[in-house]
């Protein structure tokens, strides 16, 4: 399968609230790099650190409340860009709805490196400070 198809079937898993098809196809030392700025830009090293950290510790599916809509997935050779957007109801009920870029480059087939690019000031709008970065 080509990283474009591996990256449509696994967005559109997420889609349906599936989150399994694309941990899959991480290597287990995958790098992820919130590409913000200031608190929000960070870098997570490693399948388990993104799975516990990004993911909440889900590998199987979303929350109910949350949803993902594909824009447009493009490839060229080991690159893949995923355009998309999530839609969440935190709960305490309000909204967080954010669009994102995804760059990944893949190696031996599966996901090496992703550069996630997302509203931060949204971001710090709807969690306040970050404590961690």
């Amino acid at each position: 399968m080509d990283h474009k198809q591996r990256m449509l079937e696994a967005m559109g898993a997420m889609a349906e609230g599936r989150v399994g098809p694309l941990l899959e196809a991480m290597a287990e030392d995958v790098t992820w790099r919130w590409m913000g700025v200031d608190q929000w830009s960070r870098t997570f090293e490693g399948k388990q650190i993104v799975v516990d950290t990004l993911f909440g510790g889900a590998t199987e599916t979303l929350g109910p409340s949350s949803s993902v809509e594909v824009r447009h997935v493009h490839a060229d050779g080991d690159c893949v860009v995923v355009e998309h957007s999530g839609r969440n109801e935190l709960p305490d009920g309000r909204r967080y709805d954010n669009n994102y870029c995804w760059v990944l480059r893949f190696q031996d087939g599966l996901i090496q490196e992703v550069r996630e690019y997302m509203d931060t000031q949204l971001v710090t709008e709807t969690f306040g400070a970050d404590d961690v970065g």
